[in-house]
């Protein structure tokens, strides 16, 4: 018993010395940061404590302990890497760091060689991926996200255009980068890059260039993306030159929010030339922690800097790599190096390659840091499978006077607010425009009032606005000499120069014609002169089409326009034979014909049991024609007694109501208003014949005729004036003109003889041309509103266009004849109802035909008609004998000719024919006793 004692006991000891062997006594770590920089300061104080922390607690990392060594690159890459590869031949387990993307970069091919986790919350550059750099780890948001806040504050402030302002280095031109890309998914751009030294080597000399470029471009958004020492003097000169006044936005990245939060308070210096400025501070929720490491934070700094959120995240870094340490140890992981063979040959030397050596649970303890999962200084601490930290959001701050005010919130979850992220994670996301909210900003120049984003660039140039040279319709642009000077005048000029003064801001401008002065221009080619920028608007009669809205931006309409066809026209007077117009011939024709088919139909339906509708042959065709026709006037007297000759009738007779209702309308227009004709009604009936057309010069209409309504070219003839188009349409050479309607309402002034044939067959407009994206447009749309409103632009048009029309008589248009194709639904309901009438009729007819005919016995038959009595024509003679009688008579006769033949064949056995019995049939069936034959007695009758 005591033996096994004795063997367990030392089998714990040889377990516990075993375990303390394989767990070191120091766990090192290495961190390379400019440290004489605001975050470098603040990231060494945060992971010092963070280093005390931990190893104030020696259960944590089992009885080792952690050791930061830490490196001062000193703004440089090559100090930088050399700290890097120093730490690396010590067998660090982890760095942190670099500092910066440019260094990042290079030390993460030496990571992926070795297997030593770098992890940064400082080089941010988006362009790090876990799939270039898998043992690159960026423990704060990247850039990306911080671009994508910015991009959301362009876009809810209305703005279209940026001006980035970034340092020549890998972080902030992806950073740059990124932003373009953002700023495209809202509908917006770049419109200029100024391009500053690497931070720190920007001279005063360097940014002032830089800047007085920026100040000769249109957009006045300004995002500055640098580091602090760059990023303040450039703010510093832009105050200087003035470009911190009223009108100027300046969103400044995350440096501004480090030196806001650090260096408080500022210099008066620094702080005027920051007013007004906005700027991005990761945001890191409030809890207990972070509240009590604030408190130390006095102390642990000892007053010489205050704390930003890159300092927890530093600390986060630090605790992240403890705690998977930690796990590493806890699942058996011990820390070994091993030498690589591909670096044995280089050994030796100063430089000592051959030194370095690969850590074997690199990739272990990569896994670990990637699974942390807990809660830190910064708020949750997670990553998401593409390596991002979970719920990345920013604190959007306003700078002021007295330092800066808060004005919202943004995150990635539901874009920007003025709640917290925390308060909106418990709720669905919610990224409509209608969510987005931020609080008022005093912007630069101390105002409230939200800047327009933009202004004409002040570079002693003036808008260059292409006006067509038109030869044609000079009431809508035109050239004249005024005082010996050349000036272009005209409807559409007036109208925009009355908007351009309605802008809040001057534009200067100057209108160069475009056209040889002998026909009137392309107008195509006008707009596509703005694309190759030989002119930065156009200004005249141009018609709003989709393909020129491809390639430009118009204003809002300020004349409705749309194609129509104009035809010459011959008055008809009315004449004796007018009352015959309002119908077609073929509409009179098939009305004719129903009220000759209706008659017949009731003749038929009426003919056995209707004694008006019997008689000789002559009176019925007399009847059937009377009351056919005097159903036109409902004067018929003739009294329908089947039920089907009524429905007939009834439905009839309403079709006769609509008809006449329409020729009584269409005959009284002829007959009280002057008619114009024309055998070409409206475009479908131009296109479908083989005319020719005529359109104006240069107008969009020649491609939508060819393109649109597949008309060949050879139709087509060019007309480059009102005088071309009478010409032309009184000679007949064409048989219509295709024009937009102000031209044509100007051409009709004129020209009374020539009409406006069916409707506008396509809706525009014209409007003023600018630049694709360009802010001009919106605001030009927005004068015109108001010249629309105030009533001022029908000022100008009755000014330039105005003109006496023709009398209104004389333009009317021709009321068209009354087609069958109206009324063949009408017809087709009559017909039909005529058709199962008929069939019902004849059917009845059939089934009474077969239940009373007689059937003759032969002796009576003549023996050629016995041979053939069941024979078709015999058949149909004895139907239509049928069918001819009176459906009364027929059944008297029928029932008598069946009791005469019941009584012969009784006769035939010994019974004699003229019998009491025989007479009485007679006399029910006649009503009389037979001639020649006595009455029978009343008690024989019972």
């Amino acid at each position: 018993m005591n033996l096994v004692w004795h063997v367990s006991i030392f089998a714990l000891c040889i377990g516990a010395f075993s375990v303390g062997a394989l767990r070191p006594d120091v766990v090192n770590v290495g961190a390379i940061f400019t440290f004489s920089t605001i975050n470098g300061k603040v990231a060494k104080i945060a992971m010092r404590a963070a280093e005390d922390d931990v190893n104030s607690d020696p259960s944590i990392l089992g009885g080792s302990k952690l050791s930061i060594f830490m490196h001062d690159s000193n703004f440089s890459g090559f100090l930088g890497i050399l700290g890097a590869l120093r730490y690396l031949e010590n067998e660090s387990i982890a760095i942190i760091g670099p500092q910066n993307a440019v260094m990042a970069h290079v030390l993460s091919h030496l990571a992926n060689e070795l297997h030593v986790p770098f992890l940064s919350f400082t080089a941010l550059d988006p362009t790090l991926t876990p799939l270039q750099y898998p043992y690159f780890v960026q423990t704060a948001p990247n850039d990306q996200f911080q671009m994508a806040a910015i991009a959301d504050m362009v876009s809810h402030y209305g703005w279209g255009e940026v001006v980035a302002v970034y340092s020549d280095d890998e972080q902030s031109r992806n950073g740059i980068t990124a932003l373009g890309d953002k700023l495209s998914e809202k509908r917006c751009k770049i419109s200029y890059k100024a391009v500053l030294p690497p931070d720190p080597t920007a001279t005063q000399s360097d940014v002032k260039d830089q800047l007085a470029k920026v100040q000769m471009v249109e957009a006045r958004v300004i995002v500055l993306h640098t580091f602090s020492k760059t990023g303040l003097l450039v703010f510093d000169e832009a105050k200087k030159l003035g470009m911190m006044e009223n009108g100027y936005v300046w969103i400044a990245t995350t440096w501004l929010s480090t030196v806001l939060d650090s260096n408080s308070p500022l210099p008066s210096k620094t702080s005027n030339s920051i007013q007004g400025a906005l700027t991005l501070r990761p945001h890191t929720p409030d809890s207990d922690r972070k509240k009590a490491f604030i408190s130390r934070w006095h102390k642990l700094s000892n007053g010489s800097i205050g704390l930003n959120p890159y300092g927890l995240y530093a600390y986060d870094t630090v605790w992240m790599i403890t705690r998977a340490v930690k796990l590493f140890f806890d699942q058996g992981g011990t820390i070994s190096f091993s030498n690589d063979t591909r670096l044995s040959h280089m050994a030796g030397g100063s430089l000592n390659i051959g030194a370095l050596s690969i850590f074997d649970g690199g990739k272990q303890l990569l896994n670990n840091i990637l699974r942390t999962n807990t809660t830190g200084l910064t708020g949750p601490i997670q990553f998401n499978p593409d390596r991002s930290p979970f719920h990345p959001s920013y604190d959007i701050l306003n700078v002021i006077e007295a330092g800066y005010s808060q004005i919202g919130y943004w995150s990635n979850y539901s874009g920007l607010s003025v709640v917290t992220p925390e308060t909106l994670y418990t709720r669905p996301p919610n990224r409509s425009s209608s969510s987005q909210h931020l609080n008022s900003v005093v912007w630069p120049g101390g105002k409230t009032e939200k800047p327009r984003g933009w202004v004409f660039p002040n570079n002693g140039r003036q808008l260059r606005i292409g006006v067509p040279n038109r030869v044609s319709y000079r009431d809508f642009v035109s050239q004249s000499r005024v005082n010996g000077t050349d000036e272009v005048q005209g409807y559409c000029i007036d109208v925009f120069v009355a908007a351009i003064k309605l802008l809040p801001y001057a534009v200067p401008y100057r209108f160069i014609l475009f056209g040889d002065g002998h026909q009137n221009p392309s107008y195509a080619e006008l707009v596509h002169m703005i694309t190759v920028n030989v002119f930065d608007a156009a200004v005249g009669d141009i018609a709003i089409v989709t393909n020129r809205t491809k390639s430009v931006d118009f204003t809002q309409p300020y004349i409705e326009s749309g194609l129509v066809v104009v035809v010459p026209v011959m008055k008809q007077n009315s004449r004796a034979w007018t009352f015959f117009r309002p119908f077609t011939p073929l509409m009179w024709g098939v009305t004719a014909a129903f009220f000759l088919i209706i008659g017949t139909v009731v003749w038929i339906l009426e003919h056995r049991t209707n004694d008006e509708f019997r008689g000789p042959r002559r009176k019925q065709l007399v009847t059937l024609l009377w009351f056919s026709f005097s159903t036109m006037f409902f004067a018929h007297r003739e009294n329908t007694l089947s039920t089907l000759g009524r429905i007939v009738l009834i439905i009839w007779l309403f079709v006769v109501l609509i008809i006449n209702s329409s020729y009584t309308a269409s005959l009284t227009s002829l007959l009280t208003v002057q008619q114009l004709s024309s055998p070409i009604t409206g475009i479908d009936t131009l296109v479908s014949s083989n005319a020719r057309i005529g359109f104006q010069v240069g107008s969009f209409a020649e491609n939508y005729l060819m393109d649109e309504l597949s008309i060949p070219r050879s139709r087509l003839v060019a007309l480059g004036s009102p005088q071309e188009y009478a010409a032309a349409l009184k000679n007949k050479t064409v048989a219509a003109v295709v024009d937009e309607r102000p031209y044509i309402e100007l051409f009709q002034a004129d020209h009374c003889m020539f009409s406006v044939r069916g409707q506008e067959f396509t809706k525009s407009g014209w409007g003023f041309a600018f630049p694709r994206d360009s802010p001009l447009a919106l605001d030009m749309s927005t004068a015109l509103l108001t010249l629309s409103e105030n009533g001022e632009l029908q000022k100008i048009h009755d000014k330039w266009l105005a003109r006496k029309v023709c009398d209104p008589q004389a333009t009317d248009l021709v009321s068209d004849q009354l087609q069958l194709q109206s009324f063949w639904g009408l017809f087709l309901i009559c017909g039909i109802a005529c058709f199962l009438a008929l069939l019902a009729h004849f059917c009845m007819m059939i089934n009474q035909y077969i239940r009373h005919s007689p059937e003759e016995p032969e002796e009576q038959l003549d023996p050629c008609t016995a041979a053939t009595g069941s024979s078709r024509s015999a058949r149909i003679s004895t139907f239509l004998s049928f069918a001819d009688k009176k459906e009364d008579a027929w059944k008297k006769y029928s029932k008598r000719k069946r009791r005469n033949l019941s009584l012969n064949g009784y006769g035939d056995e010994g019974e004699p024919k003229d019998t009491p019995r025989t007479r009485s049939l007679e006399i029910e069936e006649s009503g009389s006793p037979p001639i020649g034959k006595p009455p029978i007695s009343s008690h024989f009758l019972v």
